[in-house]
């Protein structure tokens, strides 16, 4: 090569290795990295060109422009799906910063065509894209050395911008790229390995234009070597252009959902990182018969800065997780545990693996069906498909189906996942309330730093955020502002049998339509139900449903069933020894019967499972099961009427068709008195011969299915409910009240200690409140289901008889044992119930008397027995009037300890409750129409809303300015408005 040409080549290099030159100014760095490279600290990397004056740089970035826009639009011509899709996600991000943007998933392709003005936008994302960086580095302080991998590929993005702003479109997919290997839940590890090296060697591949493609160069003779590594470099930049665009498709795969599946394969990483290093080895071939060594040396040294920096971008992914660890462990303060504690009211993956194992287990060939299945890849993959209704009959495996879609997602996405499982034989999983703190409660374990959302709310009110009669309001909001959180991208909410949801049903379907439709909502919605109207009506409000059918999918599912069959059989002939011949015989008859049902199958498996059934009686028994779940179930009910326990048997069915929750055996011995003689084991084989209705977990009776109970109610209650429910109801009743009476006493679990907290206490060994627990919480609902009865109910609310020589004498007894079991709230309302019941007899005025007294007691001292138990003899009866009826009672139960009394007042006064909670004075109040609800303003800016029963605050309502002066009810009690004095009247939502 011409000694002029090497001479400036050579002083070129000295000029970019010189200590003097300037280099990338990195952000602060912790002084103990968790990375230690073996040569020098990351962030010392080599110097880019100077730019010292016009002249010596403004070669090169005409240079640069060229061959990257060229590389961009080989790229574009070669692959046009996959640019259109990073166009897009492109045109998203143009308006990322625009608060009057609306953005949504069909955002047009707003990249121009025309080099210039594509230049500028590219400026204006690479710009765009370290500002977002330079934020998350603020609030990821804890993660070291990978951080600092992050600020020195920004030091280099910056002074390249700045060098060759022209060249901008190289820079996009590298800020792009540092946000992907920024998030805690990426993709593959392949893919981010190849993030990591393509980053790393950024400045590798920026300086190939400056040091071996020098256009000054004036030698003919190595001009055609010169066209060869121009190529060469162009083709490696159009490779590193491709990896960086698919993998930001990938990662933005709501909008490139359609591109990923028809243009690339999504596992073949490590071949286009394969590709990447091909191409570099090509140009360094070529660049060795084109340059000189003293380029060689500087690219060797780039090359070496980038291995230590790739290995610390490699550890980003890891310090993310790392650092979410270490902010869980941040969140598991006090009021953290505190809070989760009063938002738990059920763990749905505790649910789900209990209703998995109750199943027999989930077998992935009865449910992968669905994964293959044509609506739930659309809506899967369609951005704009937001609701995924699986609906079907009874015993289709709906829920299975649901089990098995969620352990798929949450091992194939890098979606946050949150479900629950309704059911309606049992009260706390059967509400919508229920259901979004489930939805919160998984949510937050996944993500501590959610429960800000949570714990604004509850860190004012406590445990009353999740009580009254709008707590469905501040569910929703918390729910709705925490799918807005910033850090969150794909969400994807999974509720089970809606139609066994059955309190506020209505209101929850509006709420899963309301947010799935909204055109900024990031949340997809997978729901089940039967198929039943009422739900039908409601969805088909809803714009961007996907509805799956299990009718129309007969063949599928039947194919399903079938994989079912044969697991089932395979365990059946296995534990009762079949032969082969018996075992077809079995498989032969259930495949014939089936009917596409999973749930008749099991319960044929499970009765022949039966140690009775022995294995040459095993074709007989089969024969008698009739296909069809309703003919099956009035098999069963024949086969326990046959039985020597047929009378027990039918009055459990009875007592577990009534009852409001699932009851223990220890419970269920209380309410039946044939029982009470029969120890453990007789009760569960009890339950056991009850097995095609009823089964046993932990002690607590369940039934097998919904459409179990829902046969014993409609179709057999002849049978196992003779009198009428109303009759079955009232027997409840007087049990739990003979139960009460008997077990009932001052400090049952002898606490001795009058202020020892409700959180201190635990049950002792036995419990004596194990088997009366529900009779204490729910006998006097019992009471109000048995109104049909009215003669039979009517004489136990009459004076001097049943319930009110139960209150002369345990009243503050059953009051401290619903402190003890966290039930006070449930006593409120049962209280106030009976009054209204006794007020309907018109005759029982002691009683009335008593319960009006007994009322005023309950709603007076309703705290401080919620917060010790034994203060219900202490504060609740030493304050109380002198001449209150309940305390004239238990005058005997007053503490003897207490020698000087306070002065009192002797009867209530006309003060019912005094409701707390104002942080300065109250100006105006106002009663619904209906007496239910009170509205309160304050000057604290505020107005609030009462239960008027319970004293509880349900709602607060904060906007204005300044004091709040007025407040009244609409007529029809849906609104209420405030005056204040910011000069402003402001009109709220009292109901939702």
């Amino acid at each position: 090569m011409a000694p002029r040409w090497f001479g400036k080549v050579e002083s070129k290099a000295k000029k970019l290795l010189s200590p003097s030159a300037p280099s990338p100014s990195p952000s602060p760095i912790p002084s103990q990295p968790a990375f230690k490279p073996a040569a020098r600290p990351i962030y010392q990397l080599m110097p880019l060109p100077p730019t010292v004056t016009d002249a010596e740089t403004s070669p090169l970035p005409s240079l640069q422009e060229r061959l990257w826009n060229q590389a961009y639009d080989e790229l574009k011509a070669s692959e046009p799906k996959l640019v259109e899709a990073y166009e897009k996600i492109l045109s998203v991000a143009l308006h990322r910063n625009n608060p009057s943007s609306v953005i949504c998933e069909s955002t047009e392709n707003e990249i121009e065509g025309a080099r210039e003005t594509r230049c500028r936008q590219m400026q204006q994302l690479v710009r765009d894209g370290l500002d977002r960086t330079q934020r998350a580095a603020s609030i990821k302080r804890g993660i070291d050395e990978g951080l600092q991998a992050v600020q020195a590929v920004r030091g280099i993005v910056d002074k390249a911008i700045q060098a060759a702003p022209e060249a901008a479109i190289a820079w996009v997919g590298v800020c792009l790229g540092l946000e992907i290997l920024s998030n805690p839940v990426t993709e593959a590890r392949y893919n981010r390995n190849g993030i990591a090296y393509v980053l790393s060697r950024m400045e590798w591949y920026w300086n190939l234009v400056s040091l071996l493609l020098d256009e000054n160069k004036a030698e003919q003779s190595s001009a055609g070597l010169r066209v060869q590594l121009e190529k060469h470099v162009v083709q490696l930049y159009e490779k590193l252009l491709s990896y960086q665009v698919k993998s930001v498709c990938l990662y933005h795969r709501n909008w490139a959902a359609v591109v990923l599946r028809d243009v690339f394969r999504l596992d073949d990483w490590a071949g286009q990182l394969d590709d990447i290093q091909k191409a570099e080895a090509a140009v360094r071939t070529d660049s060795g018969q084109y340059n000189n060594e003293q380029s060689k040396i500087y690219l060797r040294k780039l090359t070496d800065t980038a291995s230590a920096l790739e290995m610390n971008l490699q550890g980003i992914h890891s310090a993310i997780k790392d650092q979410t660890r270490q902010q869980e462990k941040r969140y598991q303060d006090a009021k953290y545990e505190k809070c989760m504690q009063d938002l738990h009211v059920t763990d749905p993956r505790e649910d789900k693996k209990r209703i998995q194992d109750t199943k027999g287990g989930l077998l992935r060939d009865s449910y992968r069906w669905i994964l293959d299945h044509a609506k739930f890849q659309q809506f899967r993959d369609d951005p704009q498909s937001r609701l995924l209704w699986i609906k079907g009959d009874p015993g289709k495996g709906k829920t299975m189906l649901l089990c098995g879609i969620i352990d798929e997602l949450e091992e194939g996405s890098n979606c946050l996942l949150s479900y629950f499982f309704c059911q309606a034989t049992e009260t706390q999983l059967s509400n919508a309330s229920s259901v979004l703190r489930g939805l919160i409660y998984l949510l937050i374990i996944q993500q501590p730093s959610l429960i800000s959302y949570l714990r604004s709310k509850h860190d004012v009110t406590g445990e009353k955020l999740f009580q009254g009669i709008n707590v469905w309001v501040s569910l929703v909001e918390i729910l709705t502002d925490m799918l807005k959180d910033p850090t969150l991208t794909d969400v994807i909410l999974v509720v089970d049998a809606l139609d066994e949801c059955i309190t506020d049903r209505p209101q929850l379907l509006d709420f899963i339509i309301q947010s799935s439709s909204s055109p900024s909502s990031r949340v997809k919605w997978i729901i089940s139900s039967r198929n039943w109207p009422d739900i039908e009506d409601k969805l088909d409000s809803a714009k961007q449903k996907v509805r799956l059918p299990l009718e129309l999918n007969k063949d599928s599912i039947s194919k399903a069933v079938d994989m079912y069959i044969g697991y089932k059989v395979d365990r059946l002939a296995c534990h009762k020894k079949y032969d082969k011949e018996t075992r077809d015989a079995v498989e032969d008859y259930l495949t014939s019967n089936a009917d596409g049902t999973f749930l008749w199958v099991a319960l044929v498996c499970q009765a022949l499972a039966d140690p009775k059934v022995r294995k040459r009686h095993t074709l007989n028994t089969l024969k008698s099961f009739p296909p069809g779940l309703d003919s099956l179930y009035d098999r069963m009910i024949g086969h326990i009427g046959d039985s020597k326990d047929a009378d027990l048997c039918k009055e459990v069915l009875a007592i577990a068709s009534v009852v409001y929750r699932p009851i223990t055996l220890d419970e269920l011995k209380v309410l039946i008195e044939s029982l009470e003689d029969l120890d453990q084991d007789d009760l569960e084989e009890i339950i056991r011969s009850c097995g095609s209705f009823l089964t046993l977990r932990e002690g607590v009776i369940y039934f097998v299915h919904q459409s179990a109970k829902d046969f014993l109610l409609n179709k057999a209650s002849d049978q196992i409910l003779p009198s009428g429910a109303a009759h079955q109801h009232h027997a409840i009743f007087a049990r739990s009240l003979e139960a009460l009476s008997e077990t009932l006493e001052r400090d049952v679990y002898e606490l001795g200690v009058p202020g020892l907290p409700i959180d201190q206490v635990s049950p002792p060994n036995p419990d004596p409140l194990a088997s009366i627990r529900y009779s204490c919480v729910f006998w006097v609902d019992h009471l109000d289901d048995s109104e049909p009865l009215v003669k039979m109910r009517d004489k136990d609310l009459q004076d001097a008889v049943t319930v009110h020589d139960f209150l002369r004498k345990k009243y503050l007894y059953w009051l401290e044992s619903l402190s003890l079991l966290r039930s006070i709230s449930e006593g409120v309302t049962a209280v106030q119930k009976l009054e209204a019941l006794v007020v309907k007899t018109k005759e029982a005025q002691q009683l009335t008397e008593l319960l009006r007294d007994a009322r005023r007691f309950i709603l007076s001292h309703k705290r401080a027995m919620e917060i010790a138990p034994l203060q219900v003899y202490a504060s609740a009866l030493v304050f109380s009037p002198t001449r209150s009826l309940i305390r004239e009672l238990f005058e005997k139960d007053e503490p003897n300890w207490i020698t000087l009394k306070p002065s009192v007042e002797s009867d209530w006064n006309a003060c019912l409750q005094t409701l707390e909670g104002h942080d300065d004075s109250v100006t105006s109040v106002a009663f619904s129409a209906d007496g239910q609800r009170v509205a309160s303003g304050s000057r604290d800016k505020t107005a609030k809303i009462w239960d008027a029963a319970t004293g509880t605050c349900v709602q607060t309502l904060e906007g204005h300015d300044d004091s709040v002066t007025s407040v009244a009810f609409s007529a029809d009690g849906q609104q209420v408005a405030s005056g204040s004095s910011d000069e402003t009247v402001k009109i709220w939502d009292a109901v939702t």
